[in-house]
């Protein structure tokens, strides 16, 4: 388990003004946090980040969400309505100190209230400013909210996914926000580096169904070089055979036969050197032709011992095969433990939280974990007086109106 750190990281010096809620913005700011950037956290007086109410379950000793608290570590929140002038103009006067803009309200929602791109860019030229949304910025989706389960549906990945005979499926963890916070990532890094050069800031528009369509990967141009729509394949692969799940005599295993040579080291370990040589399985293309083959012949043999024995084995002749964990044995894997893919954070207001780890590794700069995830508004008065020096009195004036 890696412990909280408070060292700097590739990012430090730099400040985001975070107007993310939900996922895909979240995970793209935790991501800069964990790189080190200062994260304003900006979130409506009383209400906040929608997944606060994500819940159960909560955090132990803490009453924040485990949804809430997987994306949002190392950064402050501060309570400001954006809606009211007042708010806006502390707004644009936190602006002035940072260097990066991320949020995910829907197309042209923020130039209400003065913080739209158009109206920003003139001002501050060297803001990076990047919008996540459901569909981008421009196109005939473009005013449409953006949903995870929705673009799961219309990027394509659930007529790949679920049994042959099946409805179709979604992923069971949120593909479609994860990819659009990753990729959003991306390209502020890219812009952050063309600044280098410039000194000017751009815009980045990220928008959810680009990114679903781009991490289709390879169905994507098994669907650009054939014109036929993929099939749904359950648990094996469409293009490598066997490359599946296979079930064991206590269980199930994953058996992975990445080529032509580890296919014959396998039938020859284990009883089955003359389908080595049969021509319907003695390349992979003929084995794709012939799955159904494939499968009919391996599942018994695979079926005859249990996955620990069948994982000994495999592992032993470097053939690609594994477990199929719950999360529980995920996390008990000493392959886990050993990459320390969980962090543990002291929480002010109670107990340790334990937070999945970032998976990045810097040798120089590695990313650190600095601050838990923090209550609504918590760093509000604390920011608002360093940055801008309101004191107690300006503080307590704004709270009343309803600003903070």
């Amino acid at each position: 388990m890696a412990e909280a750190n408070g060292s700097g990281g590739s990012l430090r010096g730099l400040r985001v003004f975070d107007l993310t809620r939900v996922l895909a913005g979240p995970l793209c700011t935790q991501m800069l946090g964990d790189l080190g950037a200062d994260i304003l956290k900006i979130e409506k007086p009383g209400a906040g980040d929608d997944t606060r109410f994500f819940a159960p379950p909560f955090m132990p000793g803490t009453g924040e969400s485990a949804y809430f608290a997987g994306a949002n570590r190392n950064k402050r929140s501060l309570s400001l309505d954006i809606a009211r002038p007042e708010g806006q103009e502390l707004a644009l006067r936190l602006l002035a100190s940072c260097d990066i803009l991320v949020e995910n309200f829907k197309v042209g929602a923020l130039a209400r209230y003065g913080l739209g791109w158009e109206q920003l860019r003139e001002r501050f030229p060297r803001l990076i400013y990047c919008s996540i949304t459901g569909f981008g910025q421009t196109g005939p989706y473009a005013a449409r909210p953006g949903y995870d389960s929705l673009i799961q549906a219309m990027g394509g990945i659930m007529s790949l996914t679920g049994e042959p005979d099946g409805a179709p499926q979604k992923v069971g963890v949120p593909v479609a926000d994860i990819f659009a916070g990753l990729y959003g990532c991306i390209g502020i890094l890219a812009a952050l580096r063309e600044r280098e050069t410039s000194g000017r800031g751009q815009r980045i528009d990220i928008g959810m169904l680009d990114c679903h369509l781009a991490w289709l990967a390879n169905q994507a141009m098994n669907y650009l070089a054939s014109g036929q729509n993929p099939p749904r394949l359950g648990n094996q692969h469409p293009n490598i055979v066997p490359y599946q799940v296979f079930a064991t005599a206590d269980g199930h295993i994953v058996l992975s036969i990445g080529n032509d040579p580890t296919f014959r080291r396998f039938c020859e370990n284990f009883g089955l050197a003359p389908l080595a040589a049969d021509p319907r399985f003695a390349t992979n293309a003929a084995r794709i032709e012939h799955r159904a083959a494939v499968t009919a012949a391996l599942a018994p043999v695979l079926a005859a011992q249990p996955s620990a024995w069948w994982i000994e084995r495999l592992e032993a002749l470097s053939i690609g095969c594994g477990p199929i964990n719950r999360l529980s044995e995920l996390f008990a894997d000493p392959q886990v433990a050993a990459r320390r893919m969980v962090v543990e954070m002291a929480d002010p207001a109670g107990g340790p939280v334990k937070l999945v780890a970032n998976p990045v590794r810097l040798s120089d700069t590695p990313p650190s974990y600095r601050l838990p995830p923090p209550r609504l508004g918590a760093d509000t008065d604390a920011v608002l007086a360093e940055l801008l020096g309101l004191d107690g009195a300006a503080l307590a004036g704004l709270r009343a109106q309803g600003v903070l």
